[in-house]
């Protein structure tokens, strides 16, 4: 019976936990090194909007749709200032970059 529970609990703490990790570390060293953070900042509006701004707007899209987004760039979502392409970005990098925005780019 307590064996019984135990996996029962751990089945449970699964369903709430992410089947990977963010590494946010990672992500963040990868927008500063393509000078994301010269036009975005984590909470305050800059050239670009913030990204806990961009992970409200966007709550609930897929990570690949946002990586997408930000390899192509594009105008007109957030005001008349165009995001540059980022085309240079591997599908991985953006796709860890997408994940970091959508998540509100956390330090941790």
């Amino acid at each position: 019976m307590r064996k019984t529970l135990v996996l029962w609990a751990a089945g449970l703490a699964s369903l709430t936990t992410p089947l990977y990790a963010l590494d946010a570390a990672a992500a963040k060293a990868l927008a500063q090194k393509n000078a994301c953070m010269g036009c975005h900042a984590v909470d305050k509006k800059m050239v670009g909007p913030a990204y806990k701004d961009i992970a409200n707007k966007y709550k609930g899209m897929k990570p690949e749709e946002l990586a997408a987004s930000i390899k192509k760039g594009g105008a007109g979502k957030w005001g008349p200032v165009p995001m540059p392409a980022q085309a240079g970005l591997s599908d991985n990098d953006a796709k860890l970059l997408a994940e970091w925005v959508l998540a509100g780019a956390p330090d941790k």
